[in-house]
């Protein structure tokens, strides 16, 4: 018996919902599916059926995550498997390649033929033979393993995990430190960098090899000349062990790389990351920053930046406004009021956001507390605490209104829009 499956022909109007792709007309047709044709376990046209030991066949995607939940067993028969190996099943494969493109299956798109996964013994022989490479300094030979440990992670994600778990990382890592004071090695360093972003999180062992001088000067260049991926691996890097971040803070020009990247990619939230990491344990790093500008990068990176970018430049700022000198250069740009407001009520994260008005509105003359009084910022506020927040944030921005309450009774405010009375009505607190 087969499973009769309702489809809608590209081009069709109506519905969005598209169970298998056809490839003409605008008509809804019903297909029926033969059953050998279908897994055991979702029901759905196998992609890529493999037999197992029982001699049941099913799509590799469905038996793999059977056999990952921990059973060793067959879905249909619950006998108890010998070996949990996966043959491809060719010729149901092709059966079902000619069926999607006959008139019985009604057009549906033939489904490509499979490549098969990778295997643990073949990683195991890339990796011994990128080891050999790496130790006679054979660069065109690492270049080439490198490479097909690139491709077999672009075929499928199984691919990935199947190198990842062979220990591909640390040999990765050790080819990257033996290469980084080869000033002609740079293409073969960034292909490293690029395999290694799914490969975190590595061991300490890796990690040591990156983290030591050359390597991580080599990171940090790779950064200053744009390479994102490398951006990825140093925030990776920090967020593993507080040591790396000492160490990237001692290489020479490193806030500048980090402002290029920036400067070059607005929405790069690895580099703000790093950059918080940097900031929240150097003192030193702080002001070298301050230097660069990095205060109005980041505040001009509020202005039309995505959410979640806007919450990483919050936190940088945040964190710069620990110090006096910082506050003193946050306070000095024009738009950090304005965006201040704004923000309020449009990011999700408001901790950070708070915690910079309350930061630069208390160590102010005044002028802050009434600039964001006359751009809205109470109402939003009260908002805030009508909607919920933490306790932290909770009580500064208790503390911001009494703030504003305050000026508002200084100067004599009439507009209804400040009224306190108005304002204060729905909030439990007395101020």
């Amino acid at each position: 018996m087969g499973l009769s499956l309702r489809v809608r022909r590209r081009g069709g109007s109506g519905s969005k919902k598209e169970i298998i792709p056809v490839t003409s007309c605008s008509e809804e047709v019903e297909i029926t599916v033969p059953s050998q044709f279908q897994c055991p376990i979702s029901y759905e046209l196998m992609k890529d059926p493999v037999i197992i030991a029982s001699g049941i066949t099913y799509d590799r995607e469905n038996i793999e995550k059977w056999f990952e939940s921990g059973y060793q067993t067959c879905p249909v028969t619950n006998t108890v498997l010998t070996s949990l190996e996966q043959i491809p099943n060719h010729t149901i494969r092709r059966m079902i390649q000619g069926w999607c493109g006959s008139s019985l299956g009604g057009g549906i798109e033939r489904i490509p033929t499979p490549r098969v996964p990778v295997t643990s013994h073949q990683v195991t022989e890339i990796c011994g033979r990128l080891s050999a490479a790496t130790r006679r300094g054979d660069y065109a030979a690492c270049s080439e393993m490198v490479r097909k440990l690139k491709r077999l992670g672009k075929e499928s994600e199984r691919n990935r995990k199947c190198v990842k778990e062979n220990g591909a990382g640390l040999v990765l890592c050790v080819c990257f430190d033996a290469f980084s004071e080869n000033a002609n090695a740079s293409l073969l360093l960034e292909e490293i960098v690029s395999v290694l972003t799914w490969m975190l999180p590595i061991g300490s062992e890796g990690q040591s090899k990156l983290t030591n001088k050359s390597s991580f000067n080599r990171l940090v260049e790779l950064l200053r000349n744009g390479d994102q991926n490398a951006a990825f691996v140093i925030k990776e890097l920090l967020e593993l062990n507080v040591a790396h971040v000492h160490a990237l803070t001692k290489i020479n020009g490193v806030e500048e790389a980090f402002l290029k990247s920036l400067n070059r990619d607005s929405t790069c939230v690895n580099s703000l990351t790093s950059i918080h990491h940097m900031i929240l344990t150097n003192q030193e790093t702080v002001s070298r920053f301050l230097e660069l500008d990095l205060v109005n990068t980041t505040v001009e990176m509020l202005v039309d930046s995505e959410n979640s970018v806007c919450e990483k430049a919050l936190m940088v700022i945040n964190t710069i406004c620990e110090t006096k000198e910082g506050r003193e250069k946050v306070r000095r740009n024009e738009l950090v009021i304005p965006i201040l407001v704004k923000k309020i009520l449009k990011i999700s994260e408001k901790k950070d956001l708070v915690s910079v008005m309350w930061k630069i509105c208390k160590s102010g003359d005044g002028y802050e507390v009434e600039e964001a009084l006359r751009l809205g910022a109470f109402k939003k506020l009260v908002v805030m605490l009508q909607v919920g927040c933490g306790e932290g944030t909770k009580e500064k921005v208790t503390e911001l209104l009494k703030m504003m309450n305050k000026v508002m009774k200084m100067n004599g405010f009439v507009d209804r829009s400040y009224s306190s009375s108005i304002e204060f009505k729905h909030v439990k607190k007395p101020f």
